[in-house]
């Protein structure tokens, strides 16, 4: 078998990389990075393609090419060749980002090293079999058929806590795999003060004497015709179909192979366009941005990588809701809108469709929730893993659990598990950790489009033209391009000066509802 020639990197200085123990060491990154996408296309066409009798076997495939990937990582062969380019970059012998990727390289490779390698495929094993009876039990509302696969995912989750190691909680090693750093102290700390916020201020909303008529979002949109909006939008915000594609899944989701290669997907329902669909589109677009936004030339390298999913989760919050519910995002494509779906909105009118689409009312599912109520659902969610985690609770209890949060922070009655504690498909594929960066996310796209808004010169204008590449630039050049270079809070400086507050965040949320609430 003939492989495809590696191509040979230039860095800053524009040098080629020279036979040395850097080029081997990048030779064998690429190999793992090959891997990786082997993984990712695999787990996106388990999600898009495979059918329902096939998820066994394809759950075999996931943990061969995980277990294979991870024992090449940890293999010696691999650590000699890494902590000799390490000692190079140590003696001043490589450049300033071959230096950087040795350095990484050896922290993830001390990461990867705690987990067996045995354990790292069984666990891909686990979760691939675990999706599809997710799916079955969420179509049938039965969160007893899930219950025992969801038992052995959070005692392999606890284990890996385990092998990873912690100072206070378990969940710490858990959520450090998605936000380096973030721990459940923390975490709790700011949590509990945007619930202090939130909790009141929807109240507030409640209260509030103006009525919000949303029927027309419920009207019947053709999904054909659905489809074909969602992609001008897509492609007008800025992403590239020559490098990614749109798909229909359970549950959107975006999956990258490489910066030529982004996988979105999403889910239709002709009674729920907005929200099902658009807003979903636009969100996962966010991600897509970011991940066609790397270095090509660092493929494989820490610095073509993103930073963190709460870094990920801010360009497609960012995109989603300080763009994509704004004013001027709607200036610009209402009328493509109405000319798309004329008898859906017939004497509609845009002030009418901006209130509709920002309307707030606490609700059972979290991809469908307002901005004002979205942080409540993912605290929820925190505090369910935290204690499942911790020991405190059982997964036999979750269904209680959840009904019993969903109705103290937001005052509703579960009507079924559907609807309740089998709607996110996170504990399936093992995620525990994840949805914290959901909020982390808020936080930081609020904190990155205030300062956007503040450099980009006459934005909202632009926007309302249908002028979006400037604040895609600006997103490209002060956070995509850079990879792993900088901590998620050292980027967040860089780019706005400020270290990470929930202020911004409050203070867009209640300037915003204030308005179109009359508070």
């Amino acid at each position: 078998m003939v492989f495809p020639e590696i191509r040979t990197l230039t860095f800053n200085d524009g040098v080629a990389m020279e036979n040395n123990a850097f080029s081997k060491l990048r030779k064998e990154l690429l190999d793992l990075a090959n891997l990786s996408q082997l993984s990712s296309l695999l787990e996106w066409d388990q999600n898009v393609n495979v059918p329902s009798g096939g998820h066994r076997a394809r759950a075999d495939v996931m943990a061969y090419v995980a277990h294979l990937r991870h024992e090449k990582f940890v293999a010696k062969k691999f650590e000699n060749l890494l902590r000799t380019a390490v000692e190079s970059a140590e003696n001043g012998k490589l450049e300033n980002d071959e230096s950087f990727i040795a350095l990484k390289t050896l922290s993830d490779f001390k990461k990867a090293k705690k987990l067996p390698t045995e354990f790292v495929g069984e666990s891909a094993r686990l979760y691939g079999e675990s999706y599809q009876v997710w799916v079955e039990a969420r179509a049938k509302s039965d969160f007893l058929l899930f219950e025992p696969y969801l038992t052995r995912i959070v005692q392999a989750k606890k284990q890996e806590a385990e092998y990873l190691g912690y100072i206070k909680s378990p969940y710490d090693a858990l959520m450090d795999n998605f936000e380096p750093g973030l721990t459940t102290e923390f975490a709790s700390k700011i949590f509990d003060q945007l619930k202090a916020f939130m909790v009141p201020f929807v109240e507030r909303i409640g209260s509030s004497r103006v009525k919000i008529d949303r029927g027309f979002l419920y009207e019947k949109y053709p999904i054909k015709k659905q489809s074909q909006f969602v992609r001008v939008v897509a492609e007008k915000i800025g992403f590239d179909f020559h490098k990614g594609r749109l798909d229909v899944s359970t549950h959107p989701f975006c999956q990258s192979l490489h910066s030529t290669d982004v996988r979105l997907t999403t889910r239709f329902d002709e009674k729920d366009f907005i929200n099902q669909a658009l807003l979903s589109v636009i969100h996962e677009v966010g991600h897509g941005l970011y991940d066609q936004g790397l270095p090509e030339e660092y493929f494989g390298t820490p610095l073509g990588e993103s930073i963190s999913l709460g870094i990920h989760e801010s360009q497609s919050r960012l995109w989603e809701n300080q763009v994509g519910r704004s004013w001027s995002f709607w200036v610009y494509f209402y009328e493509d809108l109405k000319k798309s779906f004329p008898s859906q909105l017939e004497g509609v009118s845009l002030s009418k469709f901006y209130r509709a689409i920002n309307f707030v009312k606490p609700g059972l599912i979290r991809v469908d929730a307002d901005e004002a109520t979205y942080n409540l659902h993912v605290i929820l969610r925190f505090e369910i893993e935290r204690d499942l985690i911790e020991g405190n609770i059982e997964v036999a209890e979750l269904p209680d659990v959840w009904s019993r949060k969903i109705k103290e922070y937001l005052d509703l009655i579960v009507p079924n598990d559907a609807r309740g504690v089998l709607q996110d498909i996170h504990w399936s594929k093992g995620l525990f950790g994840y949805f914290p960066t959901y909020i982390v996310g808020n936080l930081y796209a609020a904190q990155f489009f205030d300062t956007a808004r503040k450099q980009i010169r006459r934005i909202d204008s632009k926007i309302s033209n249908g002028q979006f590449s400037e604040l895609k630039e600006w997103l490209k050049n002060n956070i995509h391009v850079h990879g792993r270079r900088y901590s998620s809070e050292e980027l967040l400086f860089k780019a706005t000066g400020n270290k990470s507050t929930p202020v911004y965040f409050m203070d867009y949320i209640k300037a915003k509802y204030s308005e179109i609430y009359n508070l």
